[in-house]
């Protein structure tokens, strides 16, 4: 049965992704489920469509293998060689296991090892020999892959390492095939001088190519400038094009002085204070000779201009730091180097940090992985740290092998140089932080050390640089602008050709048992041949990686001062190694403007903000306990503090995964954090529904409201005109008429004879004549005039007509009931209404009453 490691391992996301029963290996199992000589010939099949789902853009297999087993952690898969990487994928779980896909470019080592099984009653006396592949990684891993017998799949992958870790030309790596893609960046140039400018207060300033190519970045304050001296990379092919100087030094005094300074490597500003004037600078060793007696009055007057007075008082001190051991400084007289005197530089103090070389850094890292290896949870050979040191176990040991452990790791002396670069940055910033002093830093060649120095030292000065992008400001300023060699020191081809390659280790004899321990090898010390090879042909060396060690043991100490977290040094280092993008590729910023790598190659800083992008504040990069009114100053951590330890995040992760994780506390937090996330933006969602919900029922509200306004002024209006009415109607009826109001609102006037009698509307015929001349006639109902229904019987005499439909009390039989001296009266008075009545009778309505 085969073992699925969730914890080593990635899923595959689309089910079409899985490997078809035809790509699996027949009979398929462990380490010991194997039967290593059944099959004489290579197997040849064709890559699976499943597998491409892995691969990443411009990625293609070179070579695969099938039936191999990763020995760390029992599975048994297939083995592919791409162009990138070497990529594992399990034939029991379907995944890809992480610890058996490493980077071609993070491969360190690689050696082949054959190992006979020891001899059994039910074992045949011709058993071959297990075919083994020991993979040693920049990264703290070990791997071991195990192939079957006679099948020539171990020589494919091995010769397919051959040439594929150890690229002729620096066109060849990966990072050129994958091209920029959507990692593209903005140019190094333009975002060192926007660094600059920040650090001389005007922050308000943005850098271009055009203002770059026309020369128009020389900007100063009233102490610092920034120089286009070396804009051509003449003066220092390995400094950057622009330099930040004391402002009261020209040019010519410049050229003059970086003479005196081993690859002209002048001391010029990578940090100053805008309030007190203080400054960090750098440099290489100065040429002082093998009897200490060169002097050079430019250098002189160049360090003496980075003390500026001091408001008040008289000139700030100066410390010059040289990070060598002394007698490593004197050594170096012998060649022409040396360090400083203090009798040349006015009031200035000579002090030695005692930090190891490359060479000591890079033993010291190869026998911490040893130890991790040996003392892990799980090592290369797939056996637990409690079987291999027996018995029952404390923490994966008896006691007594546990102790020795401890003094392994000590032996190691990797916590040892750590706390030596920890406690000298420390005292630097110190010294600029409390005395406000200036402090020059170099070593030999002021690219290793003196990096390591002054970049930590920023970074407890400066708070703006422990934030994610201010910490990117300060790899780019002074690792990659300053010219730290990644190329030699990671062993990749540099712009001139090949560089340091990774060497292969020396062949294991074919017979006895695979070692409890690659330890016992000497991963971490140079074979055979590697003994052959002189210190100065390897240049290769763990550097920058010992630099990010020493950030995540501050990280550790100051929780609340630093925006990213542990993962996000760990997803920083693994792409540095994997050389996967462009931007620590070549030796120097003049090698990566000729290879035209910003435009060629992707972005690693892109990159990993895209990653964050996803998960927002959330995201693993974002330290959760991040608090920057905490620690809004510089950090100045005691002599007592600076005790480092194993960084489990990148030391442990492989060899002891479940201790490698961020620790259950920070666990349980970033769990916490993504589900208030979560909460919150229910919140807001929610919210925002409310808000809709408020607003629709304001503007209900207001048209209820407008409605009830309409409504009140419609109710006034009805009662204003049911007054004017009842007002019409007494009038009307105070004549004598009778008024009747019908449901639909129409009104009848009419004469009553007998209030029985319903009252009948008239219809009033209008009469029109358009321009044609033509007459039209319509009728509207609603005109009402004042009638009566007259009975055939009525008397037929004029005056009695009009009294008798005019005058209420005029029965039906035409008799008055008025006295006849009141109905004379109205008699008399109709005389001449009748008149006239008969008069206008006669006319025609088309008369013309009025002559032209």
């Amino acid at each position: 049965m085969y073992r699925s490691r969730s914890a080593r391992s990635s899923s595959l996301r689309e089910p079409d992704s899985r490997l078809s029963e035809s790509d699996k290996m027949e009979g398929a199992g462990s380490w010991d489920a194997l039967e290593w000589t059944k099959i004489d010939q290579p197997v040849s099949r064709s890559i699976p469509l499943g597998v491409k789902q892995f691969l990443l853009e411009s990625e293609h297999v070179i070579v695969e293998g099938y039936g191999v087993v990763l020995v760390n952690t029992d599975d048994a898969g297939t083995l592919y060689v791409t162009n990138f990487r070497l990529l594992f994928l399990s034939e029991g779980s379907r995944d890809i296991i992480a610890i058996g896909t490493i980077p071609l470019a993070t491969i360190e080592k690689f050696q082949k090892i054959a190992l006979k099984p020891p001899s059994g009653p039910r074992q045949p006396e011709k058993t071959g020999s297990q075919r083994l592949l020991q993979i040693i990684g920049k990264d703290m891993r070990i791997i071991v892959f195990g192939f079957r017998a006679r099948t020539k799949q171990r020589r494919a992958v091995y010769d397919a390492l051959l040439r594929c870790t150890r690229p002729a030309r620096l066109w060849d790596l990966y990072a050129f095939a994958g091209g920029p893609s959507r990692f593209r960046n903005t140019n190094p140039k333009v975002r060192l001088l926007n660094e600059y400018c920040r650090l001389l207060g005007m922050g308000f300033y943005q850098a271009s190519i055009c203002a770059i190519e026309d020369g128009a970045f020389t900007l100063s304050n009233e102490w610092w400038r920034i120089s286009s001296v070396n804009s051509n990379y003449t003066m220092s092919p390995t400094y950057p094009f622009a330099l930040l100087l004391p402002k009261s030094i020209s040019d010519d005094k410049v050229l003059q002085a970086c003479t005196f300074r081993a690859r002209s490597r002048l001391p010029s500003i990578t940090w100053c204070h805008r309030g007190t004037g203080a400054v960090l600078a750098r440099s290489s060793q100065p040429l002082v000779g093998l009897m200490m007696n060169m002097r050079s009055n430019a250098d002189e007057n160049l360090v003496a201009a980075l003390c500026t007075q001091i408001a008040g008082e008289k000139r700030r001190k100066l410390y010059i730091a040289d990070a060598r051991p002394r007698k490593n400084a004197l050594a170096n007289g012998a060649m022409g180097g040396g360090s400083e005197s203090s009798a040349n530089y006015f009031q200035s103090e000579i002090v030695f940090f005692g930090i190891d070389n490359i060479h000591a850094m890079r033993e010291s890292f190869g026998r911490l992985r040893d130890y991790v290896d040996t003392y892990g949870t799980t090592s290369s050979d797939g056996m637990s740290s409690f079987l291999r040191h027996g018995g029952w176990s404390w923490g994966g040991g008896n006691l007594s092998s546990m102790s020795a452990s401890v003094s392994t790791l000590g032996d190691t002396g990797w916590l040892i140089h750590v706390q030596t670069v920890l406690a000298g940055s420390a005292w630097i910033a110190a010294r600029v932080a409390l005395e406000s002093a200036s402090v020059l830093v170099h070593c030999s060649d002021g690219w290793d050390r003196t990096t390591q120095l002054v970049s930590l030292a920023s970074l407890l000065l400066d708070p703006y640089y422990r934030t994610i992008r201010g910490f990117q400001a300060l790899v780019e300023k002074d690792w990659l602008a300053f010219g730290h060699p990644f190329s030699d020191r990671l062993g990749m081809p540099s712009i001139s050709g090949s560089g340091n390659m990774p060497f292969e280790l020396s062949r294991q004899a074919s017979t006895g048992s695979l070692p409890l321990s690659p330890m016992r090898q000497g991963s971490g010390s140079a074979s055979p041949q590697a003994q052959n090879t002189s210190h100065s042909q390897n240049q290769s060396s763990p550097i920058f990686l010992q630099w990010v060690d020493c950030v995540s043991q501050l990280l550790r100490m100051y929780p609340f001062a630093f925006e990213f977290s542990s993962a996000f040094l760990v997803d920083l280092l693994d792409c540095m190694l994997s050389c996967r993008f462009g931007n620590f590729l070549c030796n120097s910023e003049k090698e990566r403007e000729q290879a035209g790598i910003s435009d060629a190659c992707g972005c690693l800083w892109i990159y990993l903000a895209g990653l964050r992008t996803s998960e927002g504040s959330s995201h693993a990069h974002y330290n959760l306990f991040y608090d920057p009114l905490k620690h809004n100053g510089p950090l100045l951590p005691p002599a007592a503090a600076l005790a480092p330890t194993v960084w489990p995040q990148f030391h442990l992760r492989w060899a002891c995964p479940s201790e490698a994780q961020g620790g259950e506390i920070e666990a349980e937090c970033r769990k916490l954090t993504r589900k208030f996330s979560e909460l919150q933006r229910a919140k807001e969602a929610a919210e925002t529904r409310l808000n809709e919900a408020s607003a629709t029922v304001e503007s209900l509200v207001t048209e209820l409201r407008n409605e009830k306004l309409v409504s009140t002024s419609a109710r006034d209006a009805v009662k204003r005109a049911s007054k004017e009415t009842v007002n019409i109607k007494r009038a009307v009826q105070s004549l004598g008429f009778n008024v009747y109001f019908t449901a639909d609102g129409d009104c009848n006037v009419g004469i009553e004879r007998n209030p029985t009698e319903i009252p009948q509307r008239s219809v009033c015929s209008v009469v029109t004549k358009d321009i044609n001349g033509s007459v039209s006639h319509s009728e509207k109902a609603d005109l009402s005039e004042p009638v009566s229904v007259m009975e055939d019987n009525v008397s037929d005499n004029p005056l009695i007509r009009v009294c008798g439909s005019l005058c209420p009390m005029h029965n039906r039989d035409g008799e008055c009931q008025l006295p006849n001296a009141g109905c004379a009266q109205f008699q008399s008075q109709l005389v001449d209404f009748k008149a006239n009545f008969d008069a206008f009778d006669r006319l025609s309505i088309y008369d013309s009453y009025f002559g032209s």
